[in-house]
């Protein structure tokens, strides 16, 4: 049974346990790369077999694969996958950002150019669920960004691809599609094999395996973020439905037996009969065993004197999915200062937000909502500034750029500018 505390009996570090003990996976995971980069495909051919139960005959998945997957798939769920789609794209064209260029001093041009990245790959998980969410959160920014080439991988278990999945990649325009999972996915993106060549940028969630390899090879490529187990915190007062509240923290602790889901409120009725539908709700879950791990372990109560008091604890932890659970939730809004998503009202589950209404589901979780963003289009570009000066124009100028580098004492730079005028 979930916790029921008082705020002032606990500090901030309990309400969020978000240092799970990953001993030994880095070792592991560097053995899987260095495995990868000298073998290659048959690296990962091995890894499938020993992982995810048969080893693919082609790791790359045929038009064939895909026209079947469209024939196999429950076509409601092929529209519900168009209609997400178009909600996602909707809102991600208003992240495009434009080059600029600047010319208001005579014989001076600056600017700033914006180019989308040439290569990116998405990480799709296969284990305890399969998302087709995901591939559209990830490959739809990465197509509006103008991305030349995407790329997926996800396991096929025992051989087997879920339908969904390829599909959503075909509607988000992923360009090629790969059957690898696990930290040797990442590292035959990172590095390339044979079938898989490498990219600029890897994108996607996955589990310890999947971050930890990340992380490894960050600076070969880019990455997105590091991503740490789902964590939901929600705000709410005593006029709240309790199924409501405790369906929405379900959501999120059956992602994982390590996810956090976190209730903050000023009222204890509520706090109770929350407690109470937890328990009635984990008994009818499919995924009761995960869940309740994850309620029991690391979910928690939290009482507060009022909401603002709950809003203060919730900016220090920085959640990645924050619901306000308030009649006048935009009230609220302005003091939220670290989320990674918010969803506001009685009537916006946090569910709203992974599936359908448009914002990016790939969240900062692990408290770095401090300083970081949900995925955007911002993360399938590159920016490039560019400066153009007339002899004029720099004349003016390059005494004092001369200045400035011998007080650095950087005597190379200051001669760059004063070359161009010596003798006159």
């Amino acid at each position: 049974m979930i916790r029921i505390v008082e705020l002032n009996t606990i500090n901030d570090d309990e309400l969020f346990k978000r240092n799970p003990d990953d001993s030994g996976v880095g070792d592991i995971v560097r053995d899987i790369i260095k495995e990868v980069r000298a073998d290659g495909d048959e690296a990962l051919k091995r890894f499938s077999a020993r992982f995810d139960g048969a080893a693919p005959d082609c790791l790359e998945v045929s038009d064939q694969e895909i026209q079947a997957a469209f024939q196999a798939a429950d076509p409601h769920m092929i529209e519900v996958l168009k209609k997400a789609a178009a909600n996602i794209s909707a809102f991600h064209r208003h992240q495009v950002r434009n080059s600029f260029v600047i010319n208001e001093q005579e014989g001076v041009i600056l600017g700033q150019k914006v180019m989308p990245l040439a290569r990116v790959g998405l990480y799709i998980p296969g284990g305890t669920a399969c998302y087709p969410s995901s591939v559209l959160m990830n490959a739809i920014p990465a197509k509006i960004a103008g991305v030349g080439e995407i790329f997926m991988t996800t396991p096929a278990k025992n051989g087997q691809l879920n339908p969904l999945i390829l599909v959503a990649a075909k509607i988000a325009g992923v360009d090629r599609i790969f059957k690898t999972g696990g930290a040797q996915a990442i590292a035959a993106l990172a590095y390339g094999t044979e079938t898989i060549p490498p990219v600029d940028k890897i994108v996607g969630p996955g589990n310890a395996f999947v971050a930890e390899a990340k992380r490894q090879v960050f600076g070969q490529v880019a990455i997105d973020m590091i991503a740490g187990p789902s964590e939901i915190l929600i705000l709410a007062d005593g006029t709240c439905n309790p199924a409501f509240v405790a369906a929405d923290m379900l959501s999120q602790a059956e992602h994982d037996r390590l996810a956090s889901a976190v209730l903050v409120t000023d009222s204890a009725e509520l706090a109770k009969s929350v407690q109470a539908e937890l328990e009635k709700q984990l008994s009818v879950l499919p995924r009761e065993d995960i869940a309740r791990t994850s309620i029991e372990n690391n979910g928690m109560i939290v009482l507060t004197a009022d909401l603002n008091a709950a809003i203060d604890i919730s900016n220090k932890i920085a959640p990645e999915h924050l619901e306000i659970c308030v009649d006048n939730p935009f009230d609220y809004l302005s003091k939220i200062k670290n989320a990674g998503s918010i969803f506001l009202g009685k009537y916006c589950p946090e569910a709203l937000g992974d599936y359908f209404a448009g914002p990016n589901h790939t969240l900062p979780t692990s408290g770095t909502a401090r300083f970081s963003s949900p995925l955007s289009v911002d993360d399938f570009v590159k920016k490039s500034s560019f400066t153009y000066y007339t002899k004029d124009a720099l004349e003016k100028v390059y005494k004092d750029i001369a200045a400035f580098a011998e007080e650095e004492g950087l005597s190379a730079h200051a001669r760059s500018a004063t070359v161009r005028f010596k003798g006159e």
